[in-house]
């Protein structure tokens, strides 16, 4: 790949080791029984979707150390996009999510093929079998991690903080499940999203490609003051999208953080500049399964009143903000900054 960063030729190549490894793998599950097909489909559709942005950070946290294009390195970051799809199978799961990126999701695309073979209790047969596909993903992310063909040597330095992306990814998660259903608060918010999204989004993956091109620590510590604000800035925008998005254009559900009472920060600024008729007509609203367009009218409608997407859109430009800033004295080739400069643009200021 030449110095200037092109978006589309990257993610033609990440979509091109993914398509591959994930139809090897697929066929493998098939050779064990026939009955497997359907969860073979779903490893194989996982990381279908996506603009590759944790595989672009790998690359470029390689890429700014001064290591030059590689495709063994390609294949590393293809494996940040597993772990993605692990995370997104597990979390529609726990969600119950319908759609994503305007398809059925994993369990829902699954229940669907039992009950037309009339599989009895097909629904509970389907989320059992959409965890262990999430379960699946991510064990493929380390397979084509420690054989994308890199030297060992290489792939040793990145060995601990593969473990911390994973143990880290899980905090959030759980994090997110014990506060859902609370009070909302803002900094517990921003902890879920540090651990749940920011770190495996941006900062780790940039890091594990330094560490892998032999990063020097000063250019960890920047990528690590550029990636976790952006990281933050990224999932603070995706929320904004979940409930005031064009649900074409984002292909989820607008009612999902509502029905699932979900800790976000876009719902703890509310909270917390709302009057005690306000929280109270909320409370009646948040958690309910038979919510509708109106519903979604009216939660916007009081968000705005209370300038809670304002307050959310600020914490975004500050932490871009400090992201890029952090790049201005950065020990790496003009290329990568530019890049990295793109990246941060693309990650947050999204259309979907």
């Amino acid at each position: 790949m030449p110095d200037r960063w092109d978006p589309a030729g990257f993610r033609a190549r990440i979509d091109g080791v993914l398509r591959d490894f994930l139809a090897e793998e697929a066929g493998r599950l098939v050779a064990v029984d026939e009955a497997l097909a359907p969860v073979a489909e779903q490893v194989r559709a996982a990381a279908g979707h996506g603009k590759r942005l944790r595989a672009a950070f790998c690359y470029w946290g390689w890429r700014a150390a001064g290591q030059p294009d590689s495709d063994a390195l390609v294949r590393a970051a293809a494996s940040m996009e597993l772990v993605h799809a692990a995370a997104i199978v597990h979390d529609d799961l726990i969600d119950d999510s319908p759609l994503r990126h305007g398809l059925p999701t994993a369990h829902v695309a699954l229940e669907a093929v039992l009950a037309r073979d009339g599989r009895p209790g097909a629904r509970t047969a389907a989320w059992s079998l959409a965890m262990l596909v999430g379960d699946q993903l991510m064990a493929l992310a380390g397979r084509l991690f420690t054989t994308s063909g890199l030297p060992a040597a290489y792939l040793a330095r990145a060995r601990d903080l593969w473990a911390a992306l994973a143990r880290e990814l899980v905090a959030g998660a759980c994090l997110e499940i014990l506060h859902t259903g609370r009070s909302p608060d803002t900094d517990t918010s921003l902890k879920v999203v540090r651990y749940k999204t920011a770190k495996y989004t941006v900062e780790h993956p940039l890091l594990i490609g330094g560490l892998l091109a032999g990063a020097a620590p000063a250019l960890r510590d920047t990528y690590r003051a550029y990636g976790l604000p952006l990281g933050e800035a990224f999932q603070l925008r995706d929320d904004l999208l979940g409930l005031f998005g064009d649900e074409e254009r984002t292909g989820k559900a607008g009612l999902d953080d509502l029905r699932a009472h979900r800790p976000t920060a876009l719902l703890a600024e509310t909270w917390q500049a709302a009057d005690t008729g306000q929280r109270a007509w909320l409370r009646g609203i948040l958690g309910r399964d038979d919510l509708d367009a109106t519903h979604l009218s009216d939660v916007r409608r009081l968000m705005v009143e209370l300038k809670a997407p304002q307050r959310v859109e600020e914490m975004i430009a500050t932490r871009v903000e400090r992201a890029t800033r952090a790049l201005d004295d950065a020990g790496a080739p003009s290329h990568a900054r530019r890049a990295l400069h793109a990246l941060a643009l693309l990650a947050t200021d999204r259309l979907h």
